[in-house]
């Protein structure tokens, strides 16, 4: 049976990259231009998993996806990591001097920041996701406009590469989550990677403590993110990742601080895709 598996973007998206490496090619792609439609997807169960970016190593986490992950009790199969290239691409037959706009995610604007400033005729332009512009600039043939777009988007939509690597940073990596409704049935000899959440009483070394039984465990702490708690004002809740060597020392870890904090859950047991 050939699944069905949404990505936030369009074909040619770092999501779709992702998507490819991951599954291979023989799978159903559903395109979103929102998280949240992704995430609808999932509920009403046209589309068996999702793909979504939860944190970059330069704009740091993606807040609003933690929180989607939570409120609908989504669970994590597994993760990917991606090194992030952007690409300068246009119809073919034209130069960079020809070109008078650049379309793209504010994102990859941003961090392309500073190579356009070498081109100050050229008018930046926010749009809602690179590939998407890569595939309106094939459709409607739009000359001297250009797309900031993965490698993948001017393969699909036949643009011409006009200048490579154009980030600022050039080690940029964005880590994304496998989602799904049901609760994934990977094995413990497939486990290594866990990402949990809970809530802590608002006292004085509270958190202390479960880092202080993460370590006594063994287990590695890879992220810790706080979000606050809507409904009570000072509030939070935290989401950590953990690695470990031994499944034990996970179910010994998770155990204990199934006892000392509050509204604990598993988000995901998974493999460590950073190894």
């Amino acid at each position: 049976m050939i699944k069905t598996v949404a990505i936030q973007g369009a074909k040619g998206s770092n999501h779709h990259k992702v998507a490819r490496d991951y599954y291979g090619e023989d799978i159903l792609l559903k395109e979103f231009l929102s998280f949240d439609a992704l995430v609808d997807s999932l509920l009403d169960k046209t589309s068996n998993q999702a793909i979504m970016a939860i944190e970059n190593t330069i704009a740091g986490s993606i807040i609003p996806n933690y929180a989607l992950i939570d409120k609908y009790n989504l669970h994590i199969c597994g993760e990917r990591y991606l090194n992030i290239h952007h690409h300068l691409m246009a119809l073919p037959n034209q130069k960079i001097e020809d070109i008078k706009e650049v379309c793209s995610h504010p994102m990859a604007l941003l961090q392309c920041k500073e190579f356009f400033k070498q081109y100050p005729h050229i008018k930046l332009v926010e749009d809602v996701d690179t590939a998407e512009v890569a595939k309106r600039i094939e459709k409607h043939q739009l000359k001297c406009v250009a797309a900031i777009a993965p490698k993948i988007a001017a393969e699909i939509f036949g643009l011409e590469i006009l200048e490579d690597d154009i980030q600022t940073m050039k080690d940029n990596s964005t880590r994304f989550v496998i989602i799904q409704t049901e609760q994934p049935n990977n094995g413990i000899d497939q486990i290594n990677k866990a990402s949990l959440k809970f809530q802590l009483d608002h006292k004085r070394g509270s958190l202390a403590a479960i880092l202080n039984v993460l370590s006594d465990c063994k287990m590695n702490l890879t992220k810790i993110q706080s979000l606050p708690v809507i409904e009570t004002p000072w509030k939070y809740a935290f989401f950590v990742d953990v690695t470990f060597d031994t499944y034990e020392n996970y179910k010994k870890a998770k155990s204990i601080v199934e006892i000392m904090a509050t509204k604990f859950k598993v988000l995901g047991e998974y493999k460590n895709a950073k190894l």
